[in-house]
């Protein structure tokens, strides 16, 4: 089984309830019913029924109506969210009337019916930016406990078995924060290793801390930072299998590990990579990518409380689908 078919295994195992805040939106709405119509999650979807139903009925889809439709206009719970709202956010100084508002937005809805643990997570972005997706994510949701930076895990699924897990790979940070500091650093550490165990399915995630640098070969601040993030992500999570600074091909390549660090249990064996800051991360990814004719699903968001995912502007309808049934798989790790 390839590891989308053990993705969407899992989520169907434990079906989660996943919001779409972009009801309307062509692609999203194809992929729910697929996603509907095979029982990978429950679906609350968020935009004007008749709107819905009328779209339903144009592309042909059969299975629209086994999820939950809430019309933001107009539902039972409209006031009992903005009164949250006004709560979470009345120190920001929110006045009621704001939240009432505020409401109406469906990527805030969304959040809020997370937040009010009627939902377990939400996948928008084919129609919004990042920054509007994340936004209401940040202000309700928050980020998960000890955690205060959010980024992008990427899963890449490479032609060659004899790295990482089997050929796959979890790396991050690729998508959200430019220059980590050694603190935020650390907790990416810490997060994409627990993106490769709830989503990548690795029972044993082993981080490789990234750098120019293997265990002191060479002089820098920037190696520096790396090596202080290594102390904090051991201290953020002392179960945490993890080594730094290694270059890329210590980190993977055995004998290179052996000869550069040796004595590492993570050198030679990684399975996680942790890039020393976002402009190295987008752009390693892109060229494993094409040169490399990889596999890479993501950027899956990680550090928030509940799983909110960005989906891309240009992305396809099984796109879609995959980052449903991955935003599940966040779920139900995040309730362990």
């Amino acid at each position: 089984m390839d590891l989308i078919s053990e993705i969407v295994a899992r989520a169907k195992a434990n079906p989660q309830r996943i919001v779409l805040p972009e009801g309307t939106e062509e692609r999203t709405l194809t992929a729910a019913d697929r996603v509907l119509a095979e029982g990978v999650a429950e679906l609350i979807i968020i935009g004007n029924p008749a709107e819905i139903k009328a779209l339903a009925e144009k592309l042909g889809l059969k299975n629209i109506d086994k999820a939950t439709i809430i019309d933001p206009e107009n539902h039972a719970k409209k006031e009992e969210y903005a009164q949250l709202l006004c709560e979470l956010r009345k120190k920001k100084g929110m006045t009621i009337e704001e939240a009432r508002k505020l409401v109406l937005d469906p990527l805030y809805l969304g959040c809020l019916i997370i937040k009010a643990g009627d939902a377990d997570g939400q996948l928008a972005g084919a129609r919004n930016t990042t920054g509007n997706v994340l936004r209401p994510a940040l202000q309700i949701i928050k980020t998960a406990p000890g955690i205060t930076c959010v980024s992008g895990a990427m899963l890449l699924i490479t032609k060659t078995p004899q790295y990482g897990e089997n050929g796959i790979l979890v790396v991050g940070d690729v998508a959200v924060t430019p220059a980590p500091d050694a603190e935020q650093l650390s907790q990416i550490a810490v997060c994409t290793a627990r993106t490769a165990k709830a989503v990548a399915g690795f029972e044993d995630p082993r981080v490789a801390m990234l750098s120019f640098s293997t265990k002191g070969s060479a002089k820098h601040e920037v190696v520096d930072k790396v090596v202080e993030a290594l102390k904090l992500a051991k201290e953020l999570d002392p179960t945490l299998k993890v080594d730094g600074e290694l270059q890329a091909d210590a980190a993977l390549v055995p004998s290179v590990g052996q000869s550069k660090a040796p004595g590492s249990e993570i050198a030679g064996k990684a399975n996680v990579l942790v890039f020393p800051n976002l402009e190295v991360g987008n752009i390693a990814y892109k060229l494993v990518q094409r040169l490399g004719n990889a596999d890479a699903i993501g950027p899956v968001l990680q550090g928030i409380a509940r799983p909110v995912n960005d989906l891309s502007r240009g992305c396809s309808v099984d796109d879609v689908y995959k980052m449903i049934a991955i935003t599940a798989n966040q779920a139900i790790a995040a309730k362990k």
